[in-house]
């Protein structure tokens, strides 16, 4: 009970003082330097659990992961993204924090105390190094160069008013760490689906080198480039840690052989346990009180989001060819239209007439007619192409407040595929058996035509026409695979595609009066919804000699002179 008492004590603390920027300034929690915590793997295994808090997971009132591409061109909420839109100020405080990498620092500074031998308890001392990549990459892709501290400090420490460190090395600290991770943690096979193992680590190392290749490569030039870097170095590293994730063996893209269903059902599981394509989920149980309130949303109104029509158009006809082109497109005069002839993922990602949403005893009882166009607040879905990835219809996840016990995807294979394909192209060595083995058992899962490298089809529409076809056709393939799952913005901002929004607002359905007679809604001069009309009508107005990186908070700069402020912040 003891250390019970004390995991707590360092745990809500540790919560606490992550919301106070100035947290460098306290000394060391009196809590874990008691004599008798540190001795043993269980109490590095209470201690690390504190961190698995930090991944997204579904909330009380949202939608989970499927709501996170609503800071992107991929979807919207019913008022603007202010960042986006290029309204982002600059806080008086509270802007980075550094409260969990202080704990991690602790742990990694009290491990070698345990009275065992190493093997007993390395998997957590991997965790703990895992987790300080985790949260120092989320401040590099926020801000840029930050800080590198690897210690706890305390009122003394001369670190507390050190430079920035430029974000390349801070890259190469955080590789290093999963390095370490990779070592000491186990593999998939010998963990289950609930804890960190060594594929995650070298999964999440692709994700990482990948991000940083493409922001050296395509920001060079500009202000947030990094001298002397072009970041191939990175596409390299990215490619191998992907690869040795499918040279693993323990992982592979879920499918029951079932196209037309397959990718929906990945994502309104509840128990992800025999999953071979999830790497790692949060399981959810209400006997526990262990619940949330997805499914309120997601199977039955509109959630107050909406999938853009950008999104919808990217998905090619089942022909392989882009809806420019090929001769199979319907158009899109009503959402039957829209999804007919296309790769099959696009129905199974919005709602069209006839979508189960809710079902009892087996029976649907009540299927999709509409969207919730002309419904208000969190019940409306602004573009018209409503969310149906991640909807479970079962009565019971949704008939009350807090029942929905719908898993939460953290990490999944697909993205192996998807970073190693990626890596290959930007290094100019992706082979037709390098597809074969990544994109193409993704397009495989639904039936769709595999992508070849000699007969790739023009699009006169590709969002990257200065790149070549097959690093559009890849990005392409990831939007599409892992829409609305909360990469885009990444992907947006390390791409630097501002010209995919800047001055230019989101779209939805061409709309229809007589699906709804009673809806004044705006439209632009084509007809199609738009949602955004009235709140940006000049469009999106992110900067991107500015928006790229957030500005750090004036009490930040004024607690430590030795800090700059990002790029287009100065004044």
């Amino acid at each position: 009970m003891r250390k019970l008492y004390i995991f707590l004590s360092v745990f809500w603390l540790s919560v606490f003082s992550s919301c106070n920027e100035d947290f460098l300034n306290r000394s060391l929690l009196d809590e874990v330097d008691a004599a008798e915590y540190w001795k043993t793997p269980s109490d590095l295994e209470l201690y690390v659990n504190q961190f698995y808090t930090s991944f997204p997971a579904w909330g009380g009132w949202d939608g989970g992961i499927f709501w996170f591409d609503s800071n992107s061109d991929n979807m919207t909420h019913y008022s603007v993204n202010n960042h986006l839109a290029g309204r982002t100020t600059i806080p008086a405080s509270g802007s980075w924090s550094y409260g969990s990498i202080r704990s991690v620092n602790i742990l990694l500074s009290k491990y070698q105390s345990v009275e065992a031998p190493f093997s007993e308890y390395q998997q957590f001392v991997g965790e703990g190094r895992f987790f300080r990549a985790y949260f120092y990459f989320n401040l590099v892709k926020n801000y840029g160069d930050v800080p590198w501290v690897d210690k706890p400090l305390n009122v003394d420490s001369e670190e507390l008013y050190s430079n920035r460190t430029p974000r390349n090395e801070l890259i190469d600290h955080i590789l290093e760490d999963l390095d370490s991770a990779i070592a000491y943690m186990a593999p998939g096979a010998n963990l289950g689906g609930n804890r960190l193992n060594q594929e995650i680590a070298q999964l999440f190392k692709s994700r990482v080198a990948l991000y940083e290749g493409t922001w050296e490569k395509y920001h060079a030039g500009t202000p947030f480039g990094v001298d002397g870097s072009d970041g191939s170095k990175y596409f390299q590293i990215a490619a191998e840690a992907a690869e040795a994730v499918m040279n693993s063996g323990n992982y592979s893209v879920y499918s029951t052989g079932d196209p037309e269903k397959d990718y929906w059902h990945l994502f309104n599981q509840k128990d992800y346990s025999g999953n071979t394509e999830i790497m790692l989920w949060k399981r959810y149980n209400t006997d526990l009180g262990m619940s949330h309130n997805g499914q309120r949303y997601l199977a039955r109104v509109g959630g107050g989001r909406g999938i853009s029509k950008a999104l919808v158009d990217s998905y090619l006809c089942t022909d392989g060819k882009p809806i420019a082109v090929s001769p199979d497109y319907q158009g899109d005069a009503d959402l039957v239209a829209v999804v007919a002839n296309r790769d099959a993922r696009l129905q199974q990602t919005i709602y069209t007439p006839g979508d189960p949403m809710t079902v009892e005893g087996g029976e649907v009882t009540r299927a999709f007619e509409k969207s919730d166009l002309d419904a208000t607040g969190e019940s409306n879905c602004p573009t018209g192409y409503q969310i149906f990835k991640g909807a479970d219809p079962d009565f019971e996840q949704h008939k009350g407040s807090y029942l929905s016990e719908t898993g939460s995807i953290i990490f999944r294979y697909a993205e192996a595929l998807l970073n190693f394909a990626e890596a290959k192209a930007e290094l100019g060595t992706l082979s037709q058996g390098d597809l074969d083995k990544s994109i193409n058992l993704l397009r495989a899962r639904v039936n769709m035509s595999p992508l070849e490298l000699s007969s790739i089809t023009t699009d006169p529409n590709w969002d990257f026409p200065g790149l070549s076809p097959l690093l559009n056709e890849i990005r392409r393939e990831r939007r599409v695979e892992l829409a609305a799952e909360g990469y885009r913005y990444d992907d947006l901002m390390r791409w630097r595609a501002h010209a995919l929004f800047v001055n230019k607002r989101i779209k939805g359905v061409k709309f229809n009066q007589s699906d709804f007679p009673d809806l004044d809604v705006h439209v632009d001069n084509d007809g199609y919804v738009d949602p955004l009309q009235t709140q940006i009508p000049n469009g999106f107005q992110f900067d991107p000699n500015r928006d790229y990186l957030r500005p750090i908070s004036t009490q930040e700069l004024t607690l430590n002179d030795h800090l700059t402020q990002n790029p287009g912040w100065e004044n």
